[in-house]
């Protein structure tokens, strides 16, 4: 390790620890991570690598809560509660700018997130690479004493739920990519951000503990994330075009044809829950949704076999030709 990592994290990343979690001052080799007797903990890692996730012209402190909120959407799926993160940053030998100024602004960022999701940074690594900047977090969080929400608990009869909106991060990236399609600023603005900042639903994956049977984030497309969520409980599923919530920016540009229900359901990147529950819970979910400040609707129903089949406002089949985002 050269002397300058070490007083990058010195600088940089010490002073988003504390005694309390067991991260030593990032002193020594690994963190002492206190455990409660709740007899396990959740984990969970995902990395963000540049020009694939993010764009290289992107703010150092964007890149730094993308990639916390998409940790921490990860929590949420399960219903646990965030409490702490390792975090692993390759830095690409950048042409221009100072890689400290950049690291400050990334920091800024971690230490703003922190705060906001009461969540602190117990260990990891910083190293400098020729190649593409690169962020790895592994994040932990404590179980809900509610039960942890799983992929496979859905039900046939069950309804199928999400939170927020759909496809507002998949219309910020087309935005972002293709200058011609901007329109007024507000609406570039909000897609943009959604693209950029995702909004992970901890309050809300912490209540559905008692009401869920199955749940996950949606990362990759509302389509192929509902398919793995069906595929781990064994069932299909009926979704209602119509009833696929969307913001106004987004229903202007389905409207004008200018972005398809088949872009917003595989576009990726909403960071939003789906989940099922039986339907008589349905007044205890809005109730839910009324109390963690959270738009919440419900979209379609749990079926037998394992079709996944997404209907129009006449009962007309919609044919969806890309599943969704491709790790590959």
């Amino acid at each position: 390790m050269e002397i300058k990592e070490f007083s990058r994290i010195k600088k940089f990343f010490r002073p988003l620890t504390s005694q309390r979690m067991g991260a030593m001052e990032l002193l020594d080799d690994a963190a002492l991570l206190p455990i409660k007797k709740t007899g396990s903990i959740v984990v969970s890692t995902d990395a963000l690598v540049e020009k694939i996730h993010f764009h290289s012209d992107e703010r150092a402190d964007f890149i730094a809560r993308k990639a916390l909120r998409t940790n921490l959407s990860d929590l949420a799926a399960m219903g646990a509660k965030p409490f702490a993160y390792n975090l692993g940053l390759i830095i690409g030998k950048r042409k221009s700018g100072n890689i400290d100024q950049w690291l400050k602004l990334f920091s800024k960022g971690l230490a703003a997130d922190q705060k906001k999701f009461g969540i602190e940074l117990i260990g990891g690594d910083t190293v400098t690479s020729f190649g593409p900047t690169s962020i790895c977090i592994s994040i932990f969080g404590t179980p809900n004493p509610k039960g942890s929400l799983l992929r496979s608990g859905a039900k046939v009869g069950d309804g199928i739920f999400v939170s927020g909106t759909i496809g507002d991060a998949a219309l910020g990236l087309m935005l972002r990519e293709n200058r011609s399609l901007l329109c007024s600023s507000k609406e570039n603005s909000y897609c943009i951000s959604r693209y950029r900042i995702p909004r992970p639903r901890i309050g809300l994956g912490l209540a559905l503990g008692e009401v869920a049977s199955a749940a996950m984030d949606i990362s990759d497309g509302l389509f192929q994330d509902l398919n793995h969520l069906c595929g781990a409980s064994d069932v299909g599923a009926s979704v209602w075009a119509n009833k696929i919530p969307l913001s106004k920016e987004v229903n202007a540009f389905v409207t004008e044809h200018k972005f398809s229900i088949e872009q917003v359901i595989t576009g990726g990147d909403d960071y939003e829950l789906i989940f099922t529950a039986p339907v008589t819970r349905e007044k205890s979910i809005f109730s839910m949704a009324r109390a963690t400040k959270t738009r919440i609707t419900r979209i379609g129903t749990v079926q037998s076999g394992r079709e996944i089949s997404v209907f129009d406002k006449n009962q007309d089949i919609i044919p969806v030709h890309k599943g969704g985002y491709s790790h590959d």
